[in-house]
């Protein structure tokens, strides 16, 4: 199995002609009926041994945090990131192995933030991470996103994990968010706001690198992935609670503006050619019309047709996704369609 990234290696190496690669990649195109920027490709498996390889990973992870853990939680978590650290060297950074890659960069993430919770006790005035973690949460929040964001950065510097800078925005994020409600204690009332705007700002981040490569052939766009994948939740989660659809008190005005903002999701999915967006919602709506199902009688199918409907209506949009594009492109400034994923 080849990837862009082989490819792109090969023309950098003179394997291959920079032409020769992208004609190979359109045949692989037309032979699949299905362009490569319409795939929404990104490394995940490339074969069994991945599979392999991470149960190998995670079993010395465990026992190395556990070992450490019995001296004191700090130092399990930092072996367990210095563990993941230099099995990545040779996994990831020799090897090249994608499944493995994702599960080593967040095992390191989560135990730098495991440590700098730890850390941050003595600094906080707590005499463990328990009492600090009662006394100033949101400080101890911080400070650990902090670290962990800064590791996280110098992760990406050595290893160009794609996942990597999801991870560095996802710290930056809840380092922004705990460090307000630290200083504002009365702001949890404004948290849902908070997300939303937090969850723009990642979705105009993975925008940036999305269309510095607008064919999809480069790590640029594995990047954009995964922060599509971040600012999904982000943005999707807050409006459907500001809607009252997480209350259980779904009624019909609540459907049709759940319905109307799903199609405008989709209409944005379609613009920038990610799905992530659309994943997402999908659960709300799912919720929100099984809920008034059940309302007027239908209890125990109101799922079932409701995801029968649905599913249809995705099929049917991923058959026809790239005409649907083409339509909906057409219809916008040409400054911006030359900034976006081309129709095929």
């Amino acid at each position: 199995m080849y990837t862009d990234d082989d490819l792109n290696d090969a023309v950098s190496a003179g394997v291959l002609s920079h032409d020769t690669a992208t004609a190979f990649r359109d045949h692989v195109a037309a032979r699949r009926q299905t362009p490569v920027a319409d795939e929404e490709q990104f490394r995940l498996i490339t074969g069994f041994n991945d599979i392999f390889v991470v149960i190998a990973c995670v079993l010395l992870l465990v026992s190395v945090s556990w070992i450490g853990g019995t001296v004191t939680p700090v130092l399990g978590s930092l072996a367990s990131a210095a563990t993941a650290w230099g099995l990545a060297e040779f996994f990831v950074r020799k090897r090249r192995m994608a499944l493995p890659a994702i599960v080593l960069l967040l095992a390191f993430a989560g135990s730098v933030f495991s440590a700098g919770l730890g850390l941050a006790a003595p600094a906080l005035g707590g005499s463990s991470v328990e009492g600090m973690m009662r006394h100033a949460p949101s400080a101890a929040v911080a400070l650990a996103s902090l670290l962990a964001g800064v590791a996280t950065w110098l992760h990406w510097r050595r290893f160009q994990v794609p996942i990597t800078i999801a991870c560095v925005s996802a710290a930056a994020v809840a380092c922004l968010i705990a460090l307000i409600t630290s200083v504002l204690p009365a702001v949890d009332g404004v948290m849902t706001p908070l997300l939303l705007v937090a969850g723009i700002a990642v979705f105009a981040f993975a925008m940036r690198w999305d269309t510095s490569d607008p064919t999809r052939q480069t790590r640029r766009s594995d990047v954009a992935f995964w922060l599509h994948l971040l600012a999904a939740p982000l943005m999707v989660h807050p409006v459907f609670m500001l809607l009252g659809v997480t209350d259980g008190d779904v009624g019909m005005p609540q459907a049709v503006a759940v319905v109307v903002l799903y199609v405008g999701i989709a209409l944005v999915s379609l613009c920038i050619d990610r799905r992530a967006l659309m994943v997402s919602a999908l659960g709300y709506v799912l919720y929100a019309f099984s809920s008034l199902l059940k309302q007027y009688g239908v209890v125990s199918l109101g799922f079932a047709t409701t995801a029968l409907f649905i599913g249809s209506a995705l099929l049917m949009l991923s058959a026809f996704w790239q005409p649907s594009r083409a339509a909906l492109i057409a219809r916008l400034p040409a400054s911006l369609q030359g900034r976006l994923a081309p129709v095929r």
